[in-house]
């Protein structure tokens, strides 16, 4: 939550420092870099999760398994940094993309390193069920990078300022994760031999099949900016990256889950537990739904009030792709928490063939759209892609023996969305004032959606107690001792 509220901060004061063109160039550069940085570390990171997680009757298991995939993610980050600094230097990186920006390839070669490196040692953490510490590591690097990348943006430095504000970020993290990690983890074992009957293989192939399946996945981020980028212009990638980065905020929630479900499922795919798998999979895919479709209602009516207020009054014409986005972004909230349990598994084929039909629907509308119809196609290829994400993964889902939507309860939350979305939506258009809607639309808006998903069932009493109990205190504790007296007073 509070990672979600930093970048909200952050955003909309680099894309009125840089401008659109430069938040463009930012945009598109930093969709490459992430893109690379999927077959540099997606599978390393799952792996490390995954398999740390695991309760094995090998010997020093979990230090084995950190020195294994930390040989990899060095290995791996170097000849990426090498390929990117030897392409700048050559000229082909600014070929390729524009020649204005082979600076920026150089600042992302040392990137590489540290970005692999802050995600491994926390990733790390997270296997090894030290959310609560690696969570909140996330929150360091949004603010460290925005303090640095702001201030060195404000003070003329542009996008290569931003970018050393990434390096600086990420350096500070994984300086407190591995700080963090050698109090679980004995780092001698990095330069020990592994043990014969250590499983290479499994975690190789894990690994590399990971990054087929993440790519594809990733890919869905990533393409609409670049293609924006070369085939229209780097200013209308800069306004419709900007309305993504508001849409996606819609995600934290969703994020969060999603973080968690590899290591906390892992295990249970390993008893055969799929009756607790698809418990566990219906009720997260639900909550997902019914917090993601809420805060859409609320984006999508309040579009034309927000976005001059928090972007400025010159990006207006982000409200229709914003708008147009809204879909597709609820449906990938749905498909998130099912996306790392179905991940978990470990049955790689049949991940990857359906995240590749979703990632083939997004590329082909992208570029069949963007030419014809700017960042407005972008926004339609992008969010057919992003909406037959929660299909593919409930097909996957059912192949694995389990019923993601079971307890979903779509009808009910289909009765809340519609008796909530005639206030929410006309409520505006009645005020007529943009700072007045933008204060009384969202806590009128949650109490009747709230409201209605309890009579209607989408969610019961009970849920909404243990969702409350789950949180960090006092709020757990007076969620508890509500539950009592709304109970007693039942009786």
């Amino acid at each position: 939550m509070l990672d979600a509220l930093v970048s909200a901060l952050i955003t909309p004061l680099l894309f009125r420092i840089l401008g659109k063109g430069e938040y463009g160039q930012y945009a598109a550069v930093i969709a490459v870099f992430n893109l690379l940085m999927i077959l540099v570390s997606s599978g390393i990171n799952s792996g490390v999760r995954k398999y740390i997680s695991e309760e094995r009757a090998e010997s020093d298991w979990k230090d084995y398994v950190f020195a294994y995939y930390f040989r990899l993610a060095l290995a791996l980050s170097l000849v990426a940094a090498v390929a990117l600094a030897v392409g700048a230097y050559t000229g082909i990186m600014g070929q390729l993309m524009k020649p204005d920006y082979t600076v920026y390839f150089y600042l992302l070669a040392v990137l590489v390193l540290a970005a692999q490196f802050r995600e491994y040692s926390r990733r790390a953490l997270m296997g090894l069920k030290l959310e609560h510490i690696g969570e909140p590591l996330n929150v360091v690097h949004r603010i460290a990078f925005g303090v640095t990348a702001v201030g060195l943006a404000a003070l003329g430095y542009g996008v290569a300022g931003v970018l050393v504000g990434y390096i600086f970020a990420s350096t500070l993290v994984f300086i407190i994760s591995l700080t963090f990690v050698t109090r679980y983890i004995s780092l001698t074992h990095l330069f020990q031999p592994l043990p014969e009957d250590f499983p290479k293989k499994e975690l190789f192939s894990f690994n590399h099949t990971s990054i087929v399946y993440i790519f594809l996945l990733t890919s869905m981020y990533h393409v609409d900016v670049i293609f924006l980028d070369t085939l229209v212009g780097n200013e209308q990638a800069g306004v419709y990256k900007a309305a993504l980065v508001l849409v996606e905020f819609l995600w934290f929630v969703p994020r969060s889950v999603q973080s968690v479900m590899i290591q906390s499922t892992s295990n249970l795919w390993v008893q055969g537990r799929t009756d607790r798998i698809q418990r566990i999979a219906s009720r997260s895919t639900r909550y997902a739904l019914l917090l993601t479709t809420l805060m859409g209602l609320g984006l999508g009516a309040l579009a034309s009030d927000f976005v001059p207020f928090y972007y400025g009054d010159g990006a207006s014409e982000m409200v229709l792709p914003l708008i147009l986005l809204l879909p597709g972004v609820i449906g990938f909230a749905i498909a998130r928490p099912l996306l790392s349990i179905n991940h978990a598994k470990g049955d790689m084929k049949i991940l990857i063939l359906a995240t590749g039909a979703a990632a083939a629907i997004n590329v082909t509308l992208n570029l069949l759209l963007i030419p014809r119809y700017g960042m407005i196609g972008a926004a339609i290829a992008t969010s057919t892609g992003y909406g037959s994400l929660p299909f593919f993964q409930a097909w996957v889902g059912h192949r694995l023996g389990y019923d993601p939507f079971a307890d979903v309860r779509l009808g009910r939350i289909a009765l809340t969305t519609i008796g909530a979305g005639v206030p929410i939506i006309g409520l505006p258009l009645l005020i007529d004032n943009s700072l007045l809607s933008l204060v009384i639309v969202p806590p009128v808006g949650f109490v009747i959606y709230s409201a209605l998903a309890v009579a209607t069932g989408a969610i019961s009493f009970d849920e909404v107690f243990d969702i409350f109990g789950a949180l960090p205190e006092p709020i757990s504790s007076k969620a508890a001792a509500l539950r009592v007296r709304v109970g007693s007073s039942g009786e």
